[in-house]
C-alpha cells in the first residue's frame, strides 16, 4: 500500500507550503522560538532528573518529623491575631 512513504519531493512540496504559508521572513524568529524552548526543555528535565536523583535529606527529616507543636490543623489555618478587630 504504502511502499514509499516518505520520498524526497515530498518533503520538498511540505518546505514550500510551510515557506508559502508563513513566510520567508518569519521562519528565522520561529525556528529561534523553537530552539529557545527546546533549551530550556532539555535544562528542566536535567533538574528534574537531578532532584529525584538526589533527594535532599533536609527535606526527608523535615516531612518525618511531623507537626512540631500538638495545636492542631485549626491553629495553623487560622491564627488569632490581637491587630485584627472581630
Amino acid at each position: 500500500m504504502l511502499r514509499n512513504g516518505l520520498e524526497p519531493w515530498h518533503l520538498l512540496v511540505v518546505v514550500a507550503v510551510v515557506v508559502l504559508l508563513f513566510g520567508s521572513k518569519k521562519l528565522p524568529d520561529m525556528a529561534r522560538g523553537l530552539g529557545r524552548s527546546m533549551r530550556i526543555l532539555k535544562a528542566e528535565t536535567a533538574a528534574m532528573r537531578e532532584d529525584a536523583a538526589s533527594p535532599d535529606p533536609a527535606d526527608a527529616t523535615a516531612a518525618s518529623a511531623g507537626p512540631a507543636s500538638g495545636s492542631g490543623v485549626a491553629a495553623s489555618v487560622r491564627p488569632d491575631r490581637p491587630d485584627r478587630a472581630s
